[in-house]
């Protein structure tokens, strides 16, 4: 039997990338995906590479107004939402005498308050609906440490592994399980933007970056979206209802803790 069958899920940011790979792996458990993105054209082209089971959803994460449409819309064509997985974000970098405000409000907009206040109107439909839930927020390693160039980016993660225990241990008495999710480095065309950050700040080659990081994973290569899907899974099931509030590693070794 599929681990997820007769569940639903929204993915935020799911219409490529690490999210995409969510919504590919629930559908494959059983779960029907609301796929959420900004971008409703390439959303809508996921849903028809995904087949049936996935829906299409027009989601900004940085508006109020359009992440409550954006739920009101999922749990309608779902029939309600069992399952979040805040996955929106953006990655910045530059030293730290050159951060601006505008950099430093888009970041925490898009990666804290996106993740907050999706996290609370789903919250809020899973309370009323009365069946409890699984939220997954999407931390990093970033969150763990600090990096010279990262320090921004850094924080919003960070702040999602802080939001994470707080609104686990609020939201535990509702049933409904919150809990993140850290990974390292992962290959994919948002590593290619993050090493031409680096190229910039560390004036190397385009690709040196990418393969430096990729060779320090104890694991012996860096991470592949697919890696990240059996603790997504893992979280949503039964199996993960007496875990709350955690953030779990899933980095190749990375990062202990």
């Amino acid at each position: 039997m599929n681990r997820l069958s007769g569940k639903t899920a929204l993915i935020t940011g799911a219409a490529r990338g690490i999210g995409y790979e969510f919504a590919k792996a629930y559908l494959a458990e059983g779960a029907r995906v609301a796929i959420a993105d900004i971008n409703i054209a390439r959303a809508r082209e996921a849903t028809a590479e995904l087949g049936q089971g996935a829906v299409a959803v027009e989601m900004d994460v940085a508006s109020q107004d359009s992440i409550d449409a954006a739920v009101v819309q999922a749990a309608e064509a779902l029939g309600g939402i069992d399952i979040l997985i805040n996955n929106a974000a953006l990655f910045s970098a530059a030293p730290l005498v050159e951060i601006t405000r505008d950099d430093f409000h888009r970041l925490f907009d898009i990666n804290v308050g996106g993740t907050l206040f999706t996290m609370q109107a789903v919250a809020k439909h899973m309370i009323a609906r009365g069946k409890g839930g699984k939220i997954i927020n999407m931390a990093s390693q970033a969150g763990r440490r600090g990096e010279a160039l990262v320090a921004t980016y850094c924080a919003t993660k960070a702040a999602v592994i802080s939001l994470t225990q707080s609104a686990g241990l609020n939201l535990i008495s509702h049933g409904i399980n919150v809990n993140a999710i850290a990974p390292g480095v992962v290959d994919g065309e948002h590593w290619d933007g993050v090493d031409a950050f680096f190229a910039k700040y560390e004036g190397k080659p385009l690709g040196q970056k990418k393969k430096e990081v990729g060779d320090a994973v104890p694991y012996g290569r860096m991470g592949r979206a697919s890696d990240l899907t059996g603790m997504a899974i893992f979280l949503a099931t039964h199996e993960a209802d007496y875990i709350v509030a955690q953030t779990y590693n899933v980095d190749g070794g990375q990062w202990m803790s």
